[in-house]
């Protein structure tokens, strides 16, 4: 009997010492109410949906806003959020209708109705903002209500529909609080999303709080989280060093992401591959250096990768020769194919058949942010003067105005980063290479629409691939743009923190309410 005794003391005492533990690895009251702190150098373009289209702005939809449909983490299929139910009706993908769910509110306390879907999306066509996702819905004809239900009929198929209202893009606002006509102003915003924007100064910090009567496809709460936005690189650095973070994410500078230990005890590293890309984007206007293909071609020709990934981002990015990254379906080398290795001769060639005096003159502009972005511009720069075929002006231009300036047509080429907006090719054919691209440099071909709209009759993705191949090809002879890296994704947190390696999945969506203190 003694040996049970000792035995029963003994598991006791385990219990004891175990709930004790338990007790202090739980957040007390105090620890609740201290939020996480988080950095990035992603601006945020607006607070409008209608009126961003760029990773920073939709990071922070995805928390304060709700769409019909969205992503779980990892997931290619996009889940009802703020609908019920969602599905094509037919088999001609020309006809998507989704059903409402009933339990939902704004921010303001207003209960959301399929009107204010329709406003919402109707709305951000309309105002149609020069930097907005309105590119995204070419073939959407009208949308319909009648009661919960809202049916999207579309001019011609599209798979891909679904994953799109799944985006930023698809951000449900109040049609009592956002005007039909024009953008929202200010720094207040009425969603429906897992938080609510507590406070925000842009440009410097966003105070995010869980929002108690959010409904959909997230099920736990989150916690307090605030949002530190930094203009440059060294300045999230500098933060981070100085203890003033607790998470990073985007961008950290090349050589300390290259020198990570993963061994740290004192830090969780998440190293992801990635489908986020970097494009040298030609403006093709009539009045352009870069009116003709063959002085599009000359630099294809003398461009060197190498040197920007070794150098400039020291292994923390691989050179890209296609539009559509590596690990999405229809990836291809075309420009690996068409111009395997710096040939400045064939670039001199192309020239003098395009009838261009050398030096030709350009400019290259690109957005201020990161000091790597200063070394890849002159690096290119480099390598464009090498043999006297370009002189090139470099602009550094803050992002905003940055996005303004090159839909404008002001600058002759520049630089951007594309992250997808969802899991499908079709993210870098329309908004990059289509008709009324996000890219605004005046390209436009009928092949490349054509093999965009046959990419898109297919709900069996797997099928588009030789249409993608067909249309990489096509962009390594017109070359409206040349691509030049493909990039990892990297979130840093400190070990007190949980959940950081759901923050990103390389999409537009920044699951904030997966941060939780240990």
């Amino acid at each position: 009997m003694r040996s049970i005794r000792v035995r029963i003391l003994a598991i006791f005492a385990v219990l004891v010492i175990a709930g004790v533990i338990a007790w202090q690895l739980l957040p007390s009251d105090e620890v609740k109410r201290d939020p996480i702190l988080v950095g990035t150098t992603d601006d945020v373009t607006s607070l409008d949906p209608a009126g961003a289209y760029d990773v920073g702005s939709w990071a922070m939809y995805s928390n304060i806003y709700q769409s019909l449909l969205t992503f779980k983490p990892g997931g290619t299929v996009p889940e009802p959020d703020a609908a019920e139910s969602c599905q094509f009706i037919g088999q001609k993908l020309q006809t998507y209708q989704c059903k409402l769910r009933d339990d939902l509110h704004f921010s303001n306390g207003r209960q959301i109705t399929a009107a204010d879907v329709k406003f919402s999306i109707e709305r951000m066509i309309k105002i149609k903002t020069d930097v907005g996702p309105w590119v995204l819905f070419p073939s959407l004809k009208n949308v319909v209500t009648e009661g919960r239900t809202i049916t999207f009929n579309l001019s011609s198929r599209d798979a891909t529909f679904p994953q799109k209202l799944a985006t930023g893009a698809g951000s449900i606002v109040d049609r009592e609080s956002y005007p039909a006509n024009k953008l929202r102003t200010g720094s207040t915003v009425d969603g429906s999303g897992p938080y609510l924007l507590k406070s925000y100064q842009p440009g410097k910090v966003a105070e995010f709080v869980p929002n108690p009567h959010y409904k959909g496809v997230v099920k736990k709460s989150g916690v307090p989280v605030t949002v530190h936005y930094y203009k440059e690189s060294e300045e999230l650095l500098a933060a981070w060093k100085a203890g003033k973070l607790e998470v990073t994410h985007r961008q950290l500078p090349p050589a300390t992401l290259a020198a990570l230990n993963p061994g740290d005890p004192d830090l969780r590293i998440t190293e992801a591959d990635s489908a986020e890309i970097r494009n040298l984007v030609f403006n093709v206007r009539p009045d352009s250096p870069f009116a003709d293909k063959k002085v599009r071609q000359a630099v294809a020709s003398v461009l060197d990768r190498g040197p920007l990934v070794t150098d400039i981002y020291q292994g923390t990015v691989e050179p890209l020769y296609s539009l559509i990254p590596q690990g999405v379906i229809g990836h291809s080398t075309p420009f690996f194919d068409a111009y395997p290795s710096p040939d400045s001769e064939r670039a001199k060639k192309l020239l003098q058949e395009a009838g261009a005096q050398t030096p030709v003159a350009i400019d290259i502009a690109y957005g201020r942010g990161d000091e790597a972005y200063v070394k890849e511009s002159a690096e290119i720069r480099r390598q464009l003067e090498k043999d006297g075929l370009f002189k090139v002006s470099l602009k550094s231009v803050e992002w905003q105005q940055f996005q303004k300036d090159y839909a404008a047509g002001k600058y002759d080429a520049y630089t951007i980063g594309w992250v997808p907006d969802y899991p499908d090719p079709d993210t870098f054919s329309q908004p990059l290479v289509g008709s009324g691209n996000s890219l605004h440099n005046g390209y436009s071909s009928k092949k490349m629409d054509s093999l965009i709209s046959s990419t898109l009759q297919y709900s069996d993705r797997g099928r588009t691939s030789s249409d993608y191949k067909q249309l990489q090809a096509l962009v390594g002879e017109d070359v409206p743009l040349v691509p030049l890296w493909q990039k990892k994704d990297y979130v840093l947190s400190k070990t007190a923190v949980s959940g950081s390696q759901y923050l990103s999945n390389g999409t537009g969506i920044w699951r904030l309410w997966e941060l939780r203190r240990i």
